[in-house]
């Protein structure tokens, strides 16, 4: 599908946002692990989140849907049936990451693949912490999509992440609430919480000291009624948007703005960005508030380290605007973007060059010189949502 997009004149408006991507998985899967009837409004429209509802819809959860809201009925930790067929994650690596803790701990044998893009994606970091659980997984290559998952009884163990991962975070905790004991998952930098808030919202025992996530099992969750915050993520591409258009002013309505996701904000104040935070408050455990943005010149800036585990999905957009900037951009330490739905690395490169931008590229990384023209260009998304956004 080919989609021709405009100069535009000011972007002026009020965007209430879908929901968050990342707060709706966890809270679909572990409201089909509670017990009762669970309620979510502003569930993510998203074709991974609907990835997420398929699969446990294949593991016999019934979900009800309409629109947004969802009624998920769950009957514990043992009441998953056997799939009928491969379950299809589709293009999400969070399904597979995540659902792959649950399918670990089950009394039958499952397995679970993708598209042509999620099956290049490995899943070595997410086999190493299940097998070592007591889980017997069999994958392509003994790395890649589809994976042949064996469930056992669980033992709880602790993990240390080789990599700052909050999806192989979540896969552990989540196998973790199945297990005889406490599992301890140790990040090297901080990722964002939401599974801890979540976990908590839905009754489970977590305890967190600094980096040291816990979860004691076997867990018993309790259903709720949760509404998802709109997410911050996609937020990114309307806040650079109008950040980069003169004479713009824009107001996303109660954002989801979690301090392990702040980075965003932080970095884009730190570019010269004109955003205020209006109305924060709490709901169920997470921070929501409004963001307003107006038009306004931007610097640039350097994103490496533990920013980059934070920043790790916005890199794409924030490119674009470190081009427009007059010190433009540079990201280290970013080896992930590599192996996401597309090489994110590759991809931003390409476009940018194909507008006329000039850009340098690394192993783990690139670097984007500032005060930089865009000429009109036909871009390739590869498939990848979040360069589509990032260029649209």
């Amino acid at each position: 599908m080919a989609v021709e997009i405009l100069p535009s004149g000011p972007l002026q408006g009020v965007v209430r946002l879908p929901g968050d991507k990342s707060i709706s998985h966890r809270y679909a899967i572990l409201a089909a692990l509670a017990e009762g009837a669970t309620r979510i409004r502003n569930y993510s429209s998203g074709a991974d989140c609907a990835s997420t509802l398929g699969a446990l819809r294949a593991l016999g959860v019934p979900i009800e849907r309409q629109a947004s809201e969802l009624t998920i009925t769950g009957r514990g930790l043992e009441a998953l049936r056997a799939p009928e067929r491969m379950i299809d994650a589709g293009n999400s690596g969070s399904t597979i990451r995540m659902l792959s803790g649950v399918l670990a701990a089950q009394p039958f044998t499952s397995r679970i693949g993708g598209d042509a893009s999620l099956s290049r994606r490995p899943m070595d970091r997410i086999i190493s912490p299940l097998s070592e659980m007591g889980a017997v997984i069999r994958a392509r290559e003994g790395r890649f999509p589809p994976l042949e998952i064996e469930g056992r009884p669980l033992r709880p163990i602790a993990y240390s992440l080789p990599v700052a991962s909050a999806q192989v975070k979540t896969c552990v905790l989540l196998a973790g609430l199945f297990a005889q004991g406490r599992t301890t998952v140790i990040e090297p930098v901080p990722t964002r919480d939401h599974t801890e808030i979540a976990l908590r919202e839905f009754g489970a025992d977590v305890d967190i000291e600094g980096r040291r996530i816990s979860v004691e099992g076997p867990a018993r969750l309790r259903p709720g009624e949760f509404c998802v915050p709109g997410d911050l993520s996609s937020a990114a591409f309307f806040l650079v948007a109008a950040t980069l258009v003169p004479g713009s002013r824009v107001r996303l309505e109660r954002v989801g703005l979690n301090p392990t996701r702040a980075a965003l904000l932080d970095f884009l104040a730190s570019m010269g960005a004109r955003i205020r935070v209006l109305g924060l408050e709490q709901a169920h455990g997470e921070p929501v508030g409004d963001l307003d943005v107006e038009h306004a010149p931007v610097r640039g800036g350097r994103i490496e380290g533990a920013l980059t585990a934070a920043l790790i999905d916005e890199i794409p957009v924030l490119a674009v605007l470190g081009a427009a900037g007059s010190e433009g951009l540079e990201v280290r330490d970013a080896a992930e973007l590599r192996v996401k739905e597309t090489d994110r690395i590759a991809s931003v490169a390409e476009n940018l060059r194909r507008m006329g931008v000039r850009v340098e590229t690394r192993h783990d990384g690139f670097i984007v010189p500032g005060n930089q023209q865009f000429k009109g260009a036909e871009v390739d998304s590869f498939g990848d949502h979040r360069i589509a956004m990032a260029f649209a």
